[in-house]
C-alpha cells in the first residue's frame, strides 16, 4: 500500500468504512497516524477494535485533528459532517487527496487526472493502456479500479492514472496534476450542487489545482467544456492548454473497441495526453488498435449470422447514450429503465441510425410515445423480450445494441447486473432462440 511520513502524528477521521475508506484506514494506520473510524455498520467497526478509535465523528470535538476522511458518495451539501467539521476548522477530504499529500515520499513518478460527464472510465483505461505499451509502470485508481491508496507504489518513472468524479475532485485540495483532462459536460448529479454552475466548477478545481509546467486537456464537444478552457488560458501563466479536435486522429475503423464520435473524442483525449507524457505515435496508434473495451460500455458481447450484439449499459442518460447511437449505422435500439428526464432530446440527430426501438422498464411507455412518430418501436417492457424481438427483426450487418438512457434500479440492481442480464441472454438466445431466458436475467 501507499504509505507517507506525512501522517505520522497526526490525527484523522475516517467516515465510512467501504473499499476507499478501508483503504484509506490501512494507510494512514500504516503511517503511524491516530485514527478514529466509524461506519453505520456495526461489523467494518469491529473489524478496526484495538488498531483505532471507533467513534461517530458527528458526535465529537475534532478540533485539533487533521482531516476528516470522507466517501465521495458522502453528500456534502446534505450531510452533517461539514457543517461540523467546518465549525472545528478541520478539512473535509477524501483518499485522493491523502493520496496527494503522499505523493513527497514516492518514487518520482507523474499523475494523469481525467474528469468528464462521460467518458472518463474508457479515457482512463486506454491511456492506462498506452502507457503500458510504452514501457512505463503504470496504476489506475480513483473513480475505476482498486483504490489508489491500497495498491504498491510504483517504481521511479511511474504514471498513475486517476479517474476522477466531481464528488472526488470535491474532496481532493492538493492534487497537482502533470497532466489533466476534462472530456465533457453535461447536466449530471445535480442534486448534488446549485444547479449545473456548481457542478461545472467543481469539474474545473482539477484545473486550478496545478502548478507550473503542467498540462490541460478539453474536448470540443460542448461550450462548457470550451468555457472552462478559455477560463484555465487565460488564468495561468505556466504550462499548457491543448483543446483537443477529434477530426485531426485518423483510423477510428482499425479500432474495434473504439467506435463512435465519443469514443473517437475519447481515442484523441488519450493520445494528447499520452504526446505530453512523451509516447510517440509509434506506440499509441497500434495500441489503439489492440485495446479491449471496458465491460458495458459499447461492449461487442456477440456477433452471429452477421448482427452485432453491444452492451452500452453504462448509457445511463440521454447525453451517454446519443454518441452510441452514432457509431453504427443500422441500430436495434434497447432502451428504457429508470429514467433521469422525460426526454431523448439529446439522441435526436442519430435517430435516423436506428432501425426499430425496444422500450424496457418504467420509462418505457413515455419513451415509445417519443419513438413511435419517427421508428418503428415495440413496447417490449422486459429486457429479454426486446432482445428477442430485435434478434428476430436483425438482418446482417444489423447492430442489437442496449443502450438504456436511463439508470437501472426499477428492474435491476445496477448497470453492471443490467449488461450482464443481456449478455446471457444474447448468448442463450443465439444458441437456441426458442431458449427460455437464462435465470434472473428479467429482473
Amino acid at each position: 500500500m501507499i504509505t507517507s511520513r506525512a501522517f505520522a502524528d497526526k490525527r484523522f477521521a475516517v467516515l465510512g468504512l467501504a473499499r476507499s475508506g478501508l483503504a484509506s484506514v490501512e494507510s494512514l494506520l500504516a503511517s503511524g497516524a491516530h485514527v478514529t473510524v466509524w461506519d453505520s455498520r456495526e461489523e467494518p467497526r469491529a473489524a478496526f477494535e484495538g488498531r483505532a478509535d471507533i467513534a461517530d465523528p458527528l458526535t465529537m470535538d475534532l478540533a485539533g485533528f487533521d482531516g476528516v476522511v470522507v466517501s465521495p458518495g458522502v453528500p456534502l451539501n446534505r450531510h452533517p459532517i461539514a457543517d461540523h467539521a467546518r465549525a472545528a476548522g478541520v478539512p473535509v477530504i477524501g483518499d485522493i487527496e491523502l493520496f496527494a499529500r503522499a505523493r513527497a515520499d514516492l518514487p518520482a513518478h507523474r499523475v494523469v487526472g481525467i474528469t468528464g460527464t462521460n467518458g472518463k472510465s474508457t479515457t482512463t483505461m486506454l491511456v492506462h493502456h498506452i502507457c503500458e505499451a510504452a514501457g512505463l509502470p503504470t496504476r489506475i485508481g480513483g473513480n475505476i479500479g482498486l483504490p489508489i491508496l491500497g495498491q504498491e507504489p510504483l517504481p521511479e518513472g511511474g504514471v498513475y492514472v486517476l479517474e476522477l468524479s466531481s464528488y472526488q475532485i470535491d474532496l481532493t485540495l492538493s492534487l497537482a496534476c502533470d497532466v489533466a483532462a476534462l472530456i465533457n459536460l453535461s447536466p449530471d448529479h445535480l442534486d448534488r450542487y446549485d444547479g449545473f454552475a456548481g457542478y461545472a466548477a467543481s469539474k474545473a478545481r482539477l484545473f486550478a489545482m496545478q502548478t507550473s509546467g503542467q498540462h490541460a486537456v478539453f474536448g470540443q464537444g460542448d461550450e462548457h467544456t470550451l468555457a472552462i478552457a478559455r477560463e484555465t488560458a487565460s488564468g495561468r501563466p505556466f504550462g499548457t492548454v491543448h483543446i483537443v479536435e477529434p477530426a485531426t486522429l485518423q483510423g477510428q475503423p482499425d479500432w474495434p473497441s473504439l467506435q463512435g464520435p465519443h469514443n473517437l473524442q475519447n481515442a484523441a483525449i488519450a493520445v494528447e495526453i499520452a504526446r505530453q507524457l512523451g509516447i510517440g505515435e509509434d506506440v499509441w496508434r497500434p495500441a489503439l488498435a489492440s485495446f479491449v473495451g471496458l465491460p458495458h460500455r459499447m461492449e461487442r458481447v456477440a456477433e452471429a449470422g452477421g448482427v452485432l450484439y453491444v452492451n452500452d449499459s453504462k448509457a445511463t442518460n440521454p447525453a451517454s447514450t446519443a454518441p452510441a447511437l452514432g457509431a453504427y449505422p443500422r441500430i436495434h435500439w434497447i432502451l428504457g429503465g429508470l429514467p433521469k428526464s422525460d426526454d431523448l432530446d439529446e439522441c435526436a440527430p442519430y435517430f435516423g441510425n436506428v432501425v426499430a426501438a425496444y422500450t424496457i422498464g418504467e420509462a418505457g411507455p413515455r419513451f415509445a410515445q417519443i419513438l413511435e412518430p419517427v421508428m418503428p418501436v415495440s413496447r417490449s417492457e422486459m429486457l429479454c423480450d426486446a432482445v428477442r424481438q430485435a434478434m428476430e427483426a436483425a438482418h446482417p450487418g444489423d447492430v442489437v445494441m442496449l443502450s438504456p438512457a436511463c439508470a437501472s434500479f426499477d428492474q435491476f440492481r445496477d448497470f453492471e447486473a443490467r449488461g450482464d442480464s443481456f449478455r446471457q441472454i444474447v448468448e442463450a438466445l443465439i444458441e437456441d432462440r426458442e431458449a427460455p431466458c437464462p435465470p434472473g436475467a428479467s429482473n
